[in-house]
């Protein structure tokens, strides 16, 4: 929602792009080998991750240009990987503004302040602000680069059906309907998902009480990019405010609506404005501000049984809605898109068994599961969903003021990388090696020139340390490194070490004693290549 005089999208700082329905002319009956529902920030991760892989597809959406608002606006350091993966990542850089720091405060004083680890080997800080306007915007400059992609926007999913070796879609636009087909489509159309009501599909999880207005500000402040927190504050008492620095003087404010507001009432502009005005003189904001935008959400943690049904694998949030405590939710769609666009490109391109895509479901689920564990948590401690919790969170805040260790339940739980260790295709730690362990996320290393990260090849890529002897396969990089080089040392590793990297950067399998026929038959086993 906008303040009255301004029209839906009329921002203070971000200017819209408008995108025509294609022209009557066009062959609409033309597919591609994927077909990819949501062209928000999901849907275009899994389009790029695909060219990267040389693969076409066909990205649709019903929009005539991005999404409102500034919505997801926390990117992990993970996530920055990914679009260093795609190729999109310069803007990202340029634009956001990088933290590392939150500060928790009740009734006015602090109670935790929490670094998130950060380290000069680390190619990109913990955590970067950026507002979803930009984050659409820096992927479909990528997006509209790629010939493999196939963009049509005022294009809406009326039917879905498949069988065994592909899907049907019935599709519309402003020139009428018509038929495609495909072996594979991604449904990324989000937490309406079309795809997932055709397919008779639901989320099934917990619902939490906790509502929450989104407003965006612009204002001249000078408070540190950091995350801050205030429990109790005296401008809505019980209750809780979240605060985040944005890029063009634009602060994220998310506050609680008490249990007896009513959310319609509660998000008017005169209420929004008055409950804003409230918060700024909280930090001790006099200066001029002016409201930009503002919503309302409810904390969830819901999700598929399986997020596939045949030749249609769901990625976001139409696999999974997550509260947003710790920036969960657009981080963890980040990488369901990385992840089965990268796994799609292989089996497409004949260099990989269909099985391969049976893995997509118990890594992504997974990492789902695990971002419940850890987001349920800080939900029950934001929102408390009993009286019961509610005491006891309050009985917490008051003996912060007086023990640090209470305040420490008011830690967010950032996002952390998911491990693939119980993955069917990681192979299982089998040795007492230092560095990052199978399923884990690749460990970065600064080196003379560049970092670790950058050195890692377009499939999978072996590490070795010592002097590597050659490994014939059409999908290894190999990258050799000596037992005094900075990658050797940061990890601990002896010479005769080897590790295998996945295209999405986390390790496949490492060995102490590392030998080529024993990494090949390990690939070719995870891709399903016998013969």
């Amino acid at each position: 929602m906008r303040p009255a005089g301004r029209h839906a999208l009329e921002s203070l700082y971000f200017t819209y792009p408008y995108f025509s329905a294609p022209a009557a002319t066009d062959d609409r009956s033309t597919s591609a080998p994927v077909i990819i529902v949501g062209a928000g920030p999901i849907g275009m991760v899994a389009a790029l991750e695909l060219a990267r892989q040389g693969q076409r597809c066909l990205l649709i959406d019903a929009k005539s240009t991005f999404n409102d608002g500034s919505r997801a606006i926390c990117i992990a350091r993970a996530s920055f990987y990914i679009l260093d993966r795609i190729g999109a990542l310069a803007p990202f850089v340029q634009k956001s503004l990088p933290w590392t720091t939150g500060r928790s405060s009740y009734r006015g004083q602090q109670i935790l302040e929490f670094e998130m680890p950060d380290s000069p080997d680390d190619k990109f800080r913990p955590m970067y602000n950026l507002q979803q306007q930009y984050i659409e915007a820096y992927l479909w400059q990528a997006v509209a680069a790629q010939p493999m992609i196939e963009v049509r926007w005022q294009t809406r999913l009326e039917v879905i059906s498949h069988d065994r070796t592909q899907a049907t879609l019935t599709l519309s636009d402003p020139h009428g309907a018509y038929t495609v087909t495909a072996p594979y489509v991604l449904a990324a159309d989000g937490a309406r998902s079309t795809c997932r009501k055709q397919l008779g599909l639901r989320l099934k999880g917990e619902n939490y009480e906790g509502r929450y207005v989104i407003a965006d500000v612009q204002m001249d402040h000078d408070y540190p990019t950091i995350r801050r927190a205030l429990f109790d504050p005296a401008c809505r008492p019980g209750g809780t405010i979240l605060i985040h620095r944005q890029p063009d003087t634009i602060w994220r404010i998310d506050y609680q609506l008490r249990d007896d507001e009513d959310a319609d009432d509660a998000t008017t502009e005169a209420n929004v404005r008055a409950s804003v005005a409230g918060v700024l003189a909280e930090i001790g904001h006099t200066g001029d501000w002016d409201l930009e935008w503002w919503s309302v959400y409810s904390a969830n943690t819901l999700a598929l049984d399986d997020y596939r049904h045949g030749p249609v694998f769901f990625i976001g949030d139409s696999a999974h809605i997550v509260p947003i405590f710790g920036v969960r939710g657009l981080n963890n769609g980040l990488a369901d898109a990385q992840n089965i666009a990268w796994k799609l490109g292989l089996v497409l391109k004949d260099h990989a068994g269909a099985g391969l895509l049976d893995s997509y479901t118990p890594e992504r689920r997974g990492a789902t599961l695990d971002v419940f564990e850890n987001a349920s948590k800080s939900a029950r401690f934001m929102t408390p969903p009993t009286k019961g919790w509610a005491l006891m969170r309050d009985a917490a805040l008051s003996l912060s003021l007086r023990h640090s260790w209470a305040g420490l339940l008011a830690n967010p739980r950032q996002m952390a990388p998911y491990s693939y260790a119980d993955s069917p295709i990681t192979r299982a730690q089998t040795d007492a090696l230092g560095g990052p362990k199978p399923g884990a996320l690749l460990s970065d290393v600064a080196l003379n020139t560049g970092f670790l990260s950058d050195q890692m090849g377009a499939d999978f890529t072996v590490i070795w340390i010592g002097t590597a002897p050659k490994i014939a396969h059409p999908l290894l990089t190999l990258r050799a490194y000596s037992a005094d080089d900075p990658v050797a040392q940061a990890w601990s590793a002896p010479e005769g070490s080897a590790w295998l990297i996945r295209p999405d950067l986390h390790v496949a399998a490492r060995w102490e004693n590392a030998d080529p026929q024993m990494i090949t038959t390990v690939l070719d086993d995870m891709l399903e290549r016998h013969s």
